[in-house]
């Protein structure tokens, strides 16, 4: 069966035998416990934080506050779920630009 891999890096089928769709997961800085933010600010209110080395889907980016972390300075922020956002300067993408669709 040669489905798509999931999240966890395993491959996945349907019930009709259609693949499911590959969802990338980007890790987070080693090390750090990052925030998650109701909108793309330190301003916004902490949802919840992050574990250490997790690793997180990036459904959008948009632009927001400007932030350093690990990966460099960016105003760069990452939506990880609804409602949810994190700065890009702590997720590991390879890229100093934006790596999924503009979010809205």
């Amino acid at each position: 069966m040669g489905g798509d891999k999931t999240a966890d890096g395993t491959a996945a089928e349907l019930a009709d035998g259609v693949s499911a769709m590959t969802v990338v997961r980007y890790p987070v800085a080693p090390g750090y416990r990052v925030n998650v933010r109701s909108g793309p600010g330190t301003q916004y209110r902490i949802v919840r934080t992050l574990g250490l080395d997790a690793r997180v889907p990036i459904n959008c980016q948009t632009t927001g506050e400007r932030v350093s972390g690990p990966y460099g300075t960016t105003n760069i922020w990452d939506c990880i779920a609804a409602g949810e956002f994190i700065s890009d300067a702590y997720v590991k993408t390879g890229s100093d630009g934006f790596v999924a669709k503009r979010c809205g």
